[in-house]
């Protein structure tokens, strides 16, 4: 009897409920993820071209109460489909694919047992292969209908196969403090970081091992740190660099323990922020500045192409064409920018960053693997440079102007079919307004999601979700009340719109 496991594919990723905790029902339970990891098995073994009796798989989780659970169910069963399987505990979503690098792993795949930065009643499954990385959508849909097929420990045995224990997160450790010490150009030790004082912020997820593991062998200055102990319920803060009370949190830290600056990570810890010394968050448009200043140059010496995700400011695009930068404001997505910058850079033209504004930053000089902890490696290692020079990590992006309001609304669709009401309303928009029905709007050209519309004095973004019955509406005004004159003005044109909620907008 097939199983539908289609409604837990989210993207790239799969994400479910895994506890009553919070009053939902539970649709990823062990047996769930033991039928997942079959299907993960068959597929990576077609990928690989090898039979799974000579293939290696790493799985990991985070902190999440219900991840010593799943990650046993997936560890037990490809052990019994015969591959060698290295039971790596807690990790990070980056170092499970770096297992698929490192010479002491050799692992053609990886599961990372995760949901990022959800509720604690939430948990999920990232896949890595070798080659290409993190899996795309496609191949997604395609484990979960091998799942759906289920299977028996007594059809899938194997000869052969071995379990084991695997200290990935010393070889992850090792790896990173190796990196921030090229970066510096100096050997490794207390004199790299030079007494750097670095608030760190794991918000109760996996990232606690940084401040311990990689930060303070380096000479660092971690004792204003918080929340490093894992603990799945979250207790201090969402997990979330994108979270306003996480980073105020941290901001306040920072403050009061004079740190030359804070570093928060999501869950997982392929997404991070960072915080000035003067408590200044350096998020959204900030990271993205950050980071790509931190890129190398091409061997032309040109700066190249950042692809980002669709909801970047107008002064994030003009900061970044002001430091030589191209800027293709494409869809959002981690996957997606990725896979765009690959793309760029297989035809020819040099991408050294594809960023979401979410804190997703992946680095073509790193696998183009989001990647939070190497980001604050290159962070840290400036920030430590800077030091030398009495200033601070802040300074880079000094002049990058911000937008003065920036707001989102999440418009929900009524219509049964809300994916074709959606697609409607978009073209009526954009017919609309290309038409010259709207003064003072044009469309921005050109655009790679949804649409985007230049007012007098902002902008707005209008696109729909694509798993669930809504419209997100990103505004930005460049003049104090302007995105409430804004709103009221997309109000208006989205009117005739029966099935389109517009009581957020006033």
């Amino acid at each position: 009897m097939l199983k539908d496991y289609s409604k837990l594919q989210n993207g790239s990723d799969v994400r479910g409920v895994a506890s009553d905790l919070l009053g939902k029902e539970i649709n990823l339970t062990p047996a769930a993820a033991e039928d997942i990891a079959y299907g993960f098995g068959f597929w990576l073994s077609d990928a690989c071209g090898k039979a799974p009796t000579r293939c290696r798989v790493a799985v990991g989780r985070d902190s999440r109460f219900t991840g010593p659970a799943l990650q046993a169910a997936v560890c037990s069963t490809l052990n019994q489909m015969g591959f060698t399987v290295l039971d790596c505990g807690m990790a990070s979503t980056p170092a499970m694919f770096m297992s698929c690098v490192f010479p002491e792993t050799d692992c053609d795949g990886a599961v990372m047992i995760t949901a990022s930065h959800l509720p604690p009643d939430r948990n999920g499954l990232k896949f890595f292969e070798r080659s290409k990385g993190g899996l795309d959508k496609a191949d997604i849909k395609e484990i979960l209908q091998i799942a759906a097929t289920g299977h028996h420990g007594s059809e899938i045995k194997q000869a052969n196969s071995a379990w084991e224990s695997c200290a990935l997160m010393d070889f992850y450790c090792s790896d990173l403090k190796s990196r921030i010490a090229a970066i510096l150009r100096l050997p490794e030790g207390p004199e790299v970081l030079g007494g750097l004082k670095v608030c760190m912020d794991a918000g109760n997820g996996a990232g606690g091992f940084y401040a311990g593991g990689v930060l303070e062998p380096l000479g660092a200055d971690v004792s204003s740190s918080q929340f490093l102990e894992p603990d799945g319920m979250f207790p201090n803060h969402a997990p979330n660099p994108e979270d306003a009370a996480a980073v105020d949190s941290l901001r306040r830290r920072v403050l009061e323990t004079g740190a030359d600056l804070g570093v928060i990570f999501d869950t997982d810890v392929d997404r991070m922020a960072v915080v000035g010394h003067n408590g200044k968050e350096i998020a959204r448009n900030g990271i993205v500045a950050l980071a790509a200043l931190l890129c190398p140059p091409d061997a032309d010496g040109s700066r190249g192409t950042v692809v980002t995700d669709s909801i970047t400011s107008t002064q994030l695009a003009e900061f970044l064409k002001e430091k030589g930068f191209e800027h293709l404001r494409f869809q959002r997505g981690y996957k997606n920018v990725i896979n765009k910058g690959r793309e760029l850079n297989a035809a020819g033209t040099y991408c050294p960053l594809a960023i979401e504004t979410s804190g997703h930053a992946a680095l073509k000089e790193n696998y183009f693997l989001d990647d939070g902890a190497y980001l604050a490696a290159k962070v840290v290692a400036k920030a430590a440079q800077l030091k030398q020079e009495g200033r601070y990590i802040e300074d880079l992006i000094s002049d990058l102007a911000e937008p003065a309001e920036a707001v989102e609304y999440r418009l929900g669709v009524k219509a049964a079919d809300f994916a074709s009401y959606a697609d409607g309303v978009l073209s009526g928009l954009q017919e609309k307004i290309g038409g010259g029905s709207a003064p003072g709007m044009t469309l921005e050209l050109p655009n790679y999601e949804g649409v985007r519309v230049n007012c007098e004095d902002g902008w707005f973004l209008i696109r729909k979700s694509l798993h669930d019955p809504l419209m997100p509406l990103n505004i930005e005004s460049d003049a104090a009340g302007g995105a409430a004159k804004i709103a009221a003005a997309v109000k208006e044109l989205l009117m005739p719109f029966g099935e389109l909620d517009l009581s957020l907008l006033g």
